[in-house]
């Protein structure tokens, strides 16, 4: 059964929407413009997971009746948040670093549900996913600066764009690593009792 419920992903990430797209859904993009840098938390898990209610409840206060995502990732390698790195020399060093280790990505997710201007509800998870790097050349870590690709993303590096050949393997949602896990989307979707699938617009 179909529901006309209007879905937001209050986020600008390209990776977020294309998954959303590929798992059948059609959400409206309303990006949250969140100063990530004034959210602190003592542990990089609890971080994501506050952004990403902050986003999608920034979004959720211009809405009337939608269901809002907002989602945010970090990755964690030996204890250090490892967001976007500034720029091209920051993320030569983490490849530098990454290369041949293992890193654990966090994505925080958060569901609210509005209706008539009030959040009626709100659901909050962190996946949590090991990340294993391949040890590319330096030659290959250079032809991936020179993409621009890794300045854009968490970790400086992507699991669905030009950094895949460079991830061995992942123990965990491989969806979350790119962004957003569905499979946690549709346990947050089961309790406010409706199915993925009353969402799917193909």
């Amino acid at each position: 059964m179909s529901t006309d419920r209007r879905l937001v992903l209050a986020s600008a990430s390209p990776a977020r929407l294309a998954l959303l797209r590929q798992a059948g859904l059609a959400p409206e993009v309303v990006v949250s413009h969140v100063d990530e840098s004034a959210v602190h938390a003592p542990r990089v898990g609890e971080r994501v997971a506050l952004l990403a209610a902050a986003k999608a409840g920034a979004v959720a206060r211009r809405e009337d009746d939608a269901l809002v995502i907002g989602a945010d990732s970090l990755l964690e390698f030996r204890g250090q948040a490892m967001g976007k790195p500034a720029d091209a020399r920051e993320a030569r060093d983490r490849w530098q670093r990454m290369r041949g280790r293992r890193g654990v990505l966090h994505t925080g997710q958060a569901l609210l549900d509005v209706r008539d201007g009030q959040v009626l509800a709100r659901d909050v998870a962190v996946v949590s996913t090991v990340v294993h790097f391949a040890e590319p050349t330096p030659e290959e870590v250079e032809a991936y600066l020179a993409t621009g690709e890794p300045l854009a993303v968490a970790g400086a590096f992507t699991l669905d764009g030009l950094g895949a050949p460079f991830v061995r393997r992942v123990e965990g949602d491989p969806a979350a690593v790119v962004g957003l896990s569905l499979a946690t989307l549709r346990t947050q979707l089961a309790k406010r009792g409706l199915a993925i699938t009353d969402l799917w617009r193909r």
